[in-house]
């Protein structure tokens, strides 16, 4: 089994990444990253809540929480009221993050005339065991395109949440949630600003292997 593919668990918070097979591009166009989040929105809002995002030409990031049992059970019998047992809750958890990468797989695969796999499988994860620990992933994510050389300024790329969460617009993020970490949205902005050199960001480097 390759690191980091364990069942998600309910109510637990995660580090979800993941990139294209072999390193393709999975984002060929500018309107791919608004089809991937409305799926994302589909799929997987039901049975978590997300914290930040950022969507990079060929990779992802993105902080969720898993949300709790009951309520992913819930989920379950609403969209399919026909089946008479639940099947386990890792089971559950896991077809939503298939239905999402399979179905943006195909619809790209239909658009641009390619066949086969899109993602790397399985999808990775890492288990966030504080909020300190959270805080700082949050800012992490929000730093790759920056880090990759995709923008001079992290703050002004258009596919991550960092700008999502500082606007007053109605928004799937937990932003209250995450601006609390921080202390508040002045205090949020500030760590952002002041913290692009973050040492200890080395933890937070992931490996593909």
């Amino acid at each position: 089994m390759k690191l980091n593919t364990e069942n998600l668990e309910p109510n637990a918070i995660y580090h979800i990444y993941n990139r294209g097979i072999n390193g393709e591009n999975i984002f060929k166009e500018e309107k791919n990253y608004l089809y991937f989040l409305q799926r994302y929105g589909h799929h997987i809002a039901p049975i978590a809540e997300t914290y930040a995002y950022c969507l990079l030409k060929n990779h992802f990031y993105i902080a969720l929480k898993i949300k709790g049992l009951e309520e992913i059970e819930v989920f379950y019998k609403n969209k399919f009221p026909e089946k008479i047992n639940l099947p386990p809750v890792s089971r559950i958890i896991s077809h939503q993050f298939a239905s999402l990468f399979n179905g943006y797989a195909q619809a790209i695969n239909k658009s641009y005339n390619r066949t086969g796999g899109l993602f790397e499988e399985p999808f990775r994860r890492i288990l966030i065991s504080n909020q300190s620990y959270l805080a700082e992933l949050v800012f992490y994510i929000h730093n790759n395109p920056e880090k990759h050389g995709f923008v001079k300024d992290f703050r002004s790329y258009t596919h991550s949440s960092y700008r999502s969460l500082l606007h007053t617009a109605e928004t799937k993020l937990k932003r209250e949630d995450v601006l609390g970490l921080f202390g508040g949205k002045e205090r949020f902005e500030a760590f952002h600003a002041n913290n692009q050199m973050l040492r200890n960001l080395d933890k937070f480097m992931i490996e593909f292997d």
